[in-house]
Protein backbone atom coordinates (compact mmCIF):
# COMPACT_ATOMS: atom_id res chain seq x y z
CA UNK A 1 0.00 0.00 0.00
CA UNK A 2 3.12 2.15 0.45
CA UNK A 3 4.00 1.91 -2.77
CA UNK A 4 1.00 2.93 -3.88
CA UNK A 5 0.10 6.14 -1.84
CA UNK A 6 3.72 6.86 -2.27
CA UNK A 7 5.58 10.15 0.32
CA UNK A 8 3.13 12.88 -0.23
CA UNK A 9 -0.53 11.92 0.90
CA UNK A 10 -2.59 14.44 -0.71
CA UNK A 11 -1.34 13.34 -4.27
CA UNK A 12 -3.07 12.41 -7.34
CA UNK A 13 -2.41 8.16 -6.28
CA UNK A 14 -3.86 8.95 -2.70
CA UNK A 15 -7.15 10.73 -4.58
CA UNK A 16 -7.67 8.08 -7.18
CA UNK A 17 -6.99 5.10 -4.25
CA UNK A 18 -9.81 7.01 -2.28
CA UNK A 19 -12.00 7.06 -4.90
CA UNK A 20 -11.60 3.53 -5.64
CA UNK A 21 -12.44 2.62 -2.30
CA UNK A 22 -15.21 5.02 -2.03
CA UNK A 23 -17.25 3.83 -4.99
CA UNK A 24 -17.82 -0.21 -3.94
CA UNK A 25 -20.04 1.31 -0.51
CA UNK A 26 -22.54 2.38 -2.79
CA UNK A 27 -22.54 -0.09 -6.23
CA UNK A 28 -21.41 -3.06 -3.63
CA UNK A 29 -24.59 -2.34 -0.95
CA UNK A 30 -26.72 -2.06 -4.62
CA UNK A 31 -25.57 -5.03 -6.19
CA UNK A 32 -25.53 -7.16 -3.09
CA UNK A 33 -29.11 -6.73 -2.69
CA UNK A 34 -31.12 -5.12 -5.50
CA UNK A 35 -31.78 -9.07 -6.36
CA UNK A 36 -33.52 -10.00 -3.11
CA UNK A 37 -35.13 -6.59 -2.90
CA UNK A 38 -36.68 -6.05 -6.29
CA UNK A 39 -38.11 -9.95 -5.99
CA UNK A 40 -39.39 -9.77 -2.84
CA UNK A 41 -40.16 -6.18 -2.31
CA UNK A 42 -41.06 -5.16 -5.44
CA UNK A 43 -42.36 -8.41 -7.05
CA UNK A 44 -39.73 -8.22 -10.35
CA UNK A 45 -39.36 -10.89 -12.39
CA UNK A 46 -36.74 -11.70 -14.92
CA UNK A 47 -38.38 -9.27 -17.86
CA UNK A 48 -39.15 -6.57 -14.87
CA UNK A 49 -35.50 -6.83 -14.08
CA UNK A 50 -34.19 -6.71 -17.17
CA UNK A 51 -36.15 -3.49 -18.09
CA UNK A 52 -34.64 -1.76 -15.11
CA UNK A 53 -30.69 -2.84 -16.12
CA UNK A 54 -31.49 -1.60 -19.08
CA UNK A 55 -32.34 1.60 -17.77
CA UNK A 56 -29.36 1.68 -15.59
CA UNK A 57 -27.38 1.47 -18.51
CA UNK A 58 -28.75 4.52 -20.51
CA UNK A 59 -26.39 7.03 -18.28
CA UNK A 60 -23.61 4.53 -19.52
CA UNK A 61 -24.83 4.62 -23.14
CA UNK A 62 -24.95 8.91 -22.97
CA UNK A 63 -21.41 8.94 -21.28
CA UNK A 64 -19.64 10.72 -24.60
CA UNK A 65 -21.33 13.78 -22.78
CA UNK A 66 -19.28 14.24 -20.15
CA UNK A 67 -17.21 15.84 -23.00
CA UNK A 68 -19.49 18.69 -22.59
CA UNK A 69 -19.43 18.63 -18.77
CA UNK A 70 -15.71 18.91 -19.15
CA UNK A 71 -16.94 22.55 -20.09
CA UNK A 72 -18.08 23.29 -16.75
CA UNK A 73 -15.85 21.36 -14.74
CA UNK A 74 -11.91 19.95 -14.41
CA UNK A 75 -12.21 16.55 -14.18
CA UNK A 76 -11.27 15.86 -10.67
CA UNK A 77 -14.20 17.74 -9.68
CA UNK A 78 -16.78 16.00 -12.25
CA UNK A 79 -15.69 12.66 -10.81
CA UNK A 80 -16.21 13.90 -6.91
CA UNK A 81 -19.96 15.16 -7.75
CA UNK A 82 -20.47 12.09 -9.58
CA UNK A 83 -19.58 10.07 -6.58
CA UNK A 84 -22.05 11.95 -4.34
CA UNK A 85 -24.65 11.56 -6.65
CA UNK A 86 -24.22 7.76 -6.80
CA UNK A 87 -24.79 7.67 -3.15
CA UNK A 88 -27.32 9.46 -2.65
CA UNK A 89 -29.56 7.84 -5.41
CA UNK A 90 -28.01 4.18 -3.56
CA UNK A 91 -29.04 5.75 -0.02
CA UNK A 92 -32.58 6.59 -1.65
CA UNK A 93 -33.29 2.99 -3.00
CA UNK A 94 -34.75 1.10 -0.33
CA UNK A 95 -37.43 3.91 0.43
CA UNK A 96 -39.07 3.59 -3.19
CA UNK A 97 -39.97 -0.34 -3.66
CA UNK A 98 -42.12 0.46 -6.52
CA UNK A 99 -41.02 -0.33 -10.13
CA UNK A 100 -41.15 3.45 -10.53
CA UNK A 101 -39.23 4.29 -7.72
CA UNK A 102 -36.49 1.97 -8.73
CA UNK A 103 -36.43 3.10 -11.65
CA UNK A 104 -35.94 6.69 -10.73
CA UNK A 105 -33.23 5.84 -7.95
CA UNK A 106 -31.74 3.43 -10.63
CA UNK A 107 -31.15 6.03 -12.86
CA UNK A 108 -29.92 8.86 -10.03
CA UNK A 109 -27.45 6.14 -8.92
CA UNK A 110 -26.20 5.21 -12.35
CA UNK A 111 -25.73 8.79 -13.73
CA UNK A 112 -22.71 9.14 -10.58
CA UNK A 113 -21.55 5.63 -11.24
CA UNK A 114 -21.37 5.49 -14.99
CA UNK A 115 -19.71 9.22 -15.10
CA UNK A 116 -17.44 8.49 -12.40
CA UNK A 117 -16.16 5.27 -14.04
CA UNK A 118 -15.45 7.63 -17.32
CA UNK A 119 -13.75 10.25 -15.73
CA UNK A 120 -11.79 8.24 -13.34
CA UNK A 121 -10.36 6.31 -16.29
CA UNK A 122 -9.13 9.15 -17.62
CA UNK A 123 -7.84 10.37 -14.83
CA UNK A 124 -5.50 7.09 -14.35
CA UNK A 125 -4.39 6.98 -18.15
CA UNK A 126 -3.45 10.73 -17.92
CA UNK A 127 -1.89 10.33 -14.06
CA UNK A 128 -0.26 7.14 -14.23
CA UNK A 129 2.65 6.54 -16.17
CA UNK A 130 2.68 3.98 -19.08
CA UNK A 131 5.20 1.35 -17.40
CA UNK A 132 3.45 1.77 -14.52
CA UNK A 133 0.12 2.07 -15.49
CA UNK A 134 -1.37 -2.69 -15.00
CA UNK A 135 0.29 -2.44 -12.09
CA UNK A 136 -1.29 0.64 -9.91
CA UNK A 137 -4.65 -0.27 -11.78
CA UNK A 138 -4.28 -3.80 -10.67
CA UNK A 139 -3.55 -2.35 -6.99
CA UNK A 140 -6.56 0.15 -7.39
CA UNK A 141 -8.70 -2.59 -8.59
CA UNK A 142 -7.71 -4.81 -4.92
CA UNK A 143 -8.69 -1.24 -2.95
CA UNK A 144 -11.64 -1.20 -4.23
CA UNK A 145 -11.96 -5.25 -3.68
CA UNK A 146 -10.98 -4.39 0.38
CA UNK A 147 -13.59 -1.75 0.67
CA UNK A 148 -16.57 -4.10 -0.93
CA UNK A 149 -15.59 -7.17 1.38
CA UNK A 150 -16.16 -4.39 4.32
CA UNK A 151 -19.10 -3.97 2.17
CA UNK A 152 -20.44 -7.03 1.80
CA UNK A 153 -19.22 -8.39 5.42
CA UNK A 154 -21.42 -5.09 6.88
CA UNK A 155 -23.95 -6.53 4.89
CA UNK A 156 -24.36 -9.66 5.76
CA UNK A 157 -23.79 -9.07 9.64
CA UNK A 158 -26.89 -6.78 9.19
CA UNK A 159 -28.96 -8.69 7.80
CA UNK A 160 -28.76 -11.97 8.75
CA UNK A 161 -27.47 -11.00 12.75
CA UNK A 162 -28.35 -7.58 13.29
CA UNK A 163 -31.81 -7.93 10.92
CA UNK A 164 -31.71 -4.79 9.89
CA UNK A 165 -34.14 -3.64 6.93
CA UNK A 166 -32.89 -3.59 2.89
CA UNK A 167 -33.64 0.00 2.86
CA UNK A 168 -31.28 0.81 6.35
CA UNK A 169 -28.42 -1.13 4.30
CA UNK A 170 -29.07 1.19 0.95
CA UNK A 171 -29.25 4.44 3.35
CA UNK A 172 -25.99 3.64 5.33
CA UNK A 173 -23.75 2.39 2.28
CA UNK A 174 -24.89 5.49 -0.28
CA UNK A 175 -23.93 8.10 2.42
CA UNK A 176 -20.65 6.32 2.87
CA UNK A 177 -19.76 7.19 -0.36
CA UNK A 178 -21.52 10.68 -0.35
CA UNK A 179 -19.38 11.55 2.71
CA UNK A 180 -15.88 10.56 1.27
CA UNK A 181 -16.77 12.28 -1.88
CA UNK A 182 -17.43 15.23 0.01
CA UNK A 183 -14.37 14.72 2.18
CA UNK A 184 -12.19 14.27 -1.24
CA UNK A 185 -13.47 17.51 -2.25
CA UNK A 186 -12.40 19.75 0.86
CA UNK A 187 -9.02 17.77 1.51
CA UNK A 188 -7.19 17.16 -2.05
CA UNK A 189 -5.82 20.37 -3.75
CA UNK A 190 -7.14 20.89 -7.77
CA UNK A 191 -4.39 18.53 -9.64
CA UNK A 192 -3.13 20.70 -12.59
CA UNK A 193 -3.61 18.67 -16.31
CA UNK A 194 -0.26 17.19 -17.95
CA UNK A 195 -1.91 17.42 -21.16
CA UNK A 196 -4.94 19.65 -22.52
CA UNK A 197 -7.84 17.77 -23.33
CA UNK A 198 -9.95 17.77 -26.31
CA UNK A 199 -12.97 19.29 -25.55
CA UNK A 200 -14.82 17.71 -28.43
CA UNK A 201 -16.41 14.06 -29.25
CA UNK A 202 -13.28 12.17 -31.24
CA UNK A 203 -13.52 9.42 -32.93
CA UNK A 204 -10.94 8.15 -34.60
CA UNK A 205 -10.57 5.59 -37.94
CA UNK A 206 -7.36 4.45 -35.68
CA UNK A 207 -8.91 3.28 -32.75
CA UNK A 208 -11.14 0.99 -34.10
CA UNK A 209 -10.49 -1.84 -32.57
CA UNK A 210 -9.97 -0.62 -29.77
CA UNK A 211 -13.64 0.80 -30.28
CA UNK A 212 -14.58 -3.06 -30.71
CA UNK A 213 -12.88 -4.49 -28.03
CA UNK A 214 -14.96 -1.79 -25.56
CA UNK A 215 -18.42 -2.78 -27.78
CA UNK A 216 -17.79 -6.48 -26.95
CA UNK A 217 -16.72 -6.07 -23.54
CA UNK A 218 -20.00 -3.83 -22.30
CA UNK A 219 -21.90 -6.65 -24.09
CA UNK A 220 -19.89 -9.63 -23.10
CA UNK A 221 -20.43 -7.91 -18.69
CA UNK A 222 -23.99 -7.44 -19.22
CA UNK A 223 -24.86 -11.33 -19.24
CA UNK A 224 -22.30 -11.70 -15.95
CA UNK A 225 -23.71 -8.73 -14.44
CA UNK A 226 -27.56 -8.95 -15.04
CA UNK A 227 -28.16 -12.51 -15.19
CA UNK A 228 -25.53 -14.56 -12.81
CA UNK A 229 -26.27 -13.06 -10.02
CA UNK A 230 -29.94 -13.76 -11.13
CA UNK A 231 -29.36 -17.08 -11.69
CA UNK A 232 -28.48 -17.79 -8.05
CA UNK A 233 -31.83 -16.03 -6.42
CA UNK A 234 -33.91 -17.46 -8.55
CA UNK A 235 -32.51 -21.07 -9.64
CA UNK A 236 -30.49 -21.71 -6.27
CA UNK A 237 -33.04 -19.79 -3.76
CA UNK A 238 -30.12 -17.67 -2.34
CA UNK A 239 -30.86 -15.29 0.47
CA UNK A 240 -29.60 -11.93 0.74
CA UNK A 241 -26.61 -12.52 3.45
CA UNK A 242 -25.78 -15.66 1.13
CA UNK A 243 -25.27 -13.22 -1.91
CA UNK A 244 -23.63 -11.32 0.29
CA UNK A 245 -20.85 -14.04 1.51
CA UNK A 246 -20.38 -15.09 -2.04
CA UNK A 247 -19.25 -11.46 -2.95
CA UNK A 248 -17.25 -11.55 0.26
CA UNK A 249 -15.54 -14.08 -1.27
CA UNK A 250 -15.24 -12.92 -4.60
CA UNK A 251 -13.77 -9.95 -3.64
CA UNK A 252 -11.33 -11.76 -0.95
CA UNK A 253 -9.85 -13.38 -4.03
CA UNK A 254 -9.91 -10.04 -6.28
CA UNK A 255 -7.44 -8.46 -3.32
CA UNK A 256 -4.78 -11.16 -3.48
CA UNK A 257 -5.12 -11.66 -7.45
CA UNK A 258 -5.65 -8.56 -9.12
CA UNK A 259 -2.28 -6.88 -8.28
CA UNK A 260 -1.07 -10.15 -9.75
CA UNK A 261 -2.86 -9.41 -12.87
CA UNK A 262 -1.84 -6.33 -13.05
CA UNK A 263 1.88 -7.69 -13.39
CA UNK A 264 0.66 -10.44 -15.60
CA UNK A 265 -0.16 -7.83 -18.22
CA UNK A 266 2.84 -5.61 -17.69
CA UNK A 267 4.96 -8.85 -18.59
CA UNK A 268 2.59 -10.68 -21.06
CA UNK A 269 1.25 -7.23 -23.10
CA UNK A 270 -2.17 -7.23 -23.93
CA UNK A 271 -2.77 -9.08 -26.67
CA UNK A 272 -1.87 -12.72 -24.83
CA UNK A 273 -3.78 -11.43 -21.69
CA UNK A 274 -7.35 -10.38 -23.44
CA UNK A 275 -6.42 -13.77 -25.53
CA UNK A 276 -6.30 -15.72 -22.14
CA UNK A 277 -9.28 -13.86 -20.72
CA UNK A 278 -11.70 -14.50 -23.73
CA UNK A 279 -10.89 -18.40 -23.45
CA UNK A 280 -11.47 -18.51 -20.16
CA UNK A 281 -14.81 -16.48 -20.80
CA UNK A 282 -15.81 -18.69 -23.33
CA UNK A 283 -15.38 -21.81 -20.85
CA UNK A 284 -17.27 -19.95 -17.43
CA UNK A 285 -20.17 -18.84 -20.02
CA UNK A 286 -20.77 -22.59 -21.15
CA UNK A 287 -20.58 -23.98 -17.80
CA UNK A 288 -22.94 -21.23 -16.57
CA UNK A 289 -25.64 -23.06 -19.78
CA UNK A 290 -26.03 -26.22 -17.72
CA UNK A 291 -24.90 -25.69 -13.74
CA UNK A 292 -26.91 -27.53 -11.95
CA UNK A 293 -24.84 -27.45 -8.95
CA UNK A 294 -24.92 -24.07 -6.16
CA UNK A 295 -21.38 -24.81 -5.23
CA UNK A 296 -20.05 -24.66 -8.74
CA UNK A 297 -22.33 -21.91 -9.80
CA UNK A 298 -20.59 -19.75 -7.23
CA UNK A 299 -17.33 -20.68 -8.35
CA UNK A 300 -17.87 -19.88 -12.16
CA UNK A 301 -19.04 -16.89 -10.38
CA UNK A 302 -15.48 -15.83 -8.48
CA UNK A 303 -13.43 -17.03 -11.55
CA UNK A 304 -15.52 -15.03 -13.95
CA UNK A 305 -15.13 -11.60 -11.64
CA UNK A 306 -11.58 -12.20 -12.04
CA UNK A 307 -11.61 -12.23 -15.29
CA UNK A 308 -12.94 -8.56 -15.19
CA UNK A 309 -9.79 -7.24 -14.04
CA UNK A 310 -7.76 -8.50 -17.21
CA UNK A 311 -9.69 -5.65 -18.89
CA UNK A 312 -6.83 -3.40 -17.72
CA UNK A 313 -5.71 -4.59 -20.81
CA UNK A 314 -7.68 -3.09 -22.99
CA UNK A 315 -7.41 0.71 -21.00
CA UNK A 316 -3.41 -0.03 -21.22
CA UNK A 317 -4.15 -0.87 -25.45
CA UNK A 318 -5.76 2.19 -25.48
CA UNK A 319 -2.97 4.56 -23.25
CA UNK A 320 -0.40 3.45 -25.57
CA UNK A 321 -1.82 4.31 -28.85
CA UNK A 322 -3.56 7.37 -27.82
CA UNK A 323 -2.89 10.96 -28.60
CA UNK A 324 -2.36 12.13 -24.77
CA UNK A 325 -4.96 15.11 -25.67
CA UNK A 326 -7.73 12.52 -26.88
CA UNK A 327 -7.97 10.68 -23.45
CA UNK A 328 -10.92 12.33 -21.82
CA UNK A 329 -13.14 12.18 -24.98
CA UNK A 330 -12.17 9.04 -25.39
CA UNK A 331 -13.16 7.90 -22.43
CA UNK A 332 -16.86 9.37 -23.08
CA UNK A 333 -16.86 7.92 -26.35
CA UNK A 334 -16.05 4.59 -25.59
CA UNK A 335 -18.47 4.38 -22.24
CA UNK A 336 -20.85 4.95 -24.54
CA UNK A 337 -19.81 2.58 -27.40
CA UNK A 338 -19.32 0.31 -24.22
CA UNK A 339 -23.20 0.41 -23.29
CA UNK A 340 -24.97 0.46 -27.25
CA UNK A 341 -24.98 -3.45 -26.58
CA UNK A 342 -25.64 -3.08 -22.68
CA UNK A 343 -29.01 -0.80 -23.11
CA UNK A 344 -30.44 -3.22 -25.51
CA UNK A 345 -28.90 -6.79 -24.13
CA UNK A 346 -31.02 -6.73 -20.40
CA UNK A 347 -34.52 -6.15 -21.37
CA UNK A 348 -33.93 -8.31 -24.63
CA UNK A 349 -32.23 -11.30 -22.85
CA UNK A 350 -34.73 -10.70 -19.92
CA UNK A 351 -37.43 -11.89 -22.46
CA UNK A 352 -34.94 -14.50 -23.58
CA UNK A 353 -34.13 -15.82 -19.82
CA UNK A 354 -38.21 -16.57 -19.70
CA UNK A 355 -37.60 -19.13 -22.41
CA UNK A 356 -34.11 -20.38 -21.51
CA UNK A 357 -31.40 -19.37 -19.36
CA UNK A 358 -29.29 -21.60 -20.36
CA UNK A 359 -29.56 -19.46 -24.44
CA UNK A 360 -27.91 -16.19 -22.51
CA UNK A 361 -25.09 -17.45 -21.05
CA UNK A 362 -24.25 -19.61 -24.30
CA UNK A 363 -24.62 -16.21 -26.18
CA UNK A 364 -22.61 -14.56 -23.60
CA UNK A 365 -19.76 -17.94 -24.80
CA UNK A 366 -20.31 -16.67 -28.35
CA UNK A 367 -19.72 -12.99 -27.37
CA UNK A 368 -16.53 -13.83 -25.61
CA UNK A 369 -15.50 -15.92 -28.90
CA UNK A 370 -15.97 -12.89 -31.00
CA UNK A 371 -13.90 -11.03 -28.62
CA UNK A 372 -10.71 -13.63 -28.90
CA UNK A 373 -11.15 -13.56 -32.58
CA UNK A 374 -10.69 -9.52 -32.20
CA UNK A 375 -7.74 -10.20 -29.37
CA UNK A 376 -5.51 -11.76 -32.10
CA UNK A 377 -5.35 -8.50 -34.14
CA UNK A 378 -3.96 -6.18 -31.00
CA UNK A 379 -0.08 -5.84 -31.53
CA UNK A 380 2.53 -7.55 -29.58
CA UNK A 381 3.68 -3.59 -28.67
CA UNK A 382 0.53 -1.33 -29.36
CA UNK A 383 1.89 2.39 -30.68
CA UNK A 384 0.86 5.19 -32.20
CA UNK A 385 0.87 3.97 -35.86
CA UNK A 386 0.64 0.57 -35.12
CA UNK A 387 -3.11 0.01 -33.53
CA UNK A 388 -3.91 -3.43 -35.28
CA UNK A 389 -1.68 -6.07 -36.10
CA UNK A 390 -1.58 -7.32 -39.73
CA UNK A 391 -0.82 -11.24 -40.59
Amino acid sequence: MQNLIGSQWRSPRVLLLLMATAMPFSMGSWMALINNFTIEQAGFNGSDMGILQSLREVPGFLSFAVVFLLLLWKEQALALISLLLLGIGTALTGYLPSFWGLCFTTVLMSIGFHYFETVNQSLQLQWLDKAEAPRVMGKLIAAGSAASVIVYGLVYLTLDIGQLEMATVFLIGGSITALIALLAAVLFPRFPQKVEQHKKLILRKRYWLYYSLTFMSGARRQIFVVFAGFLMVEKFGFSAAQISLMFLANMAFNILLAPQIGKLIALWGERRSLMLEYVGLILVFTAYAFVESAALAVALYIIDHLFFAMAIAIKTYFQKIADPADIAPTAGVSFSINHIAAVIIPAAFGLLWLVSPAAVFLAGAAMALASLLLARLVPEAPAPGFEVRHA
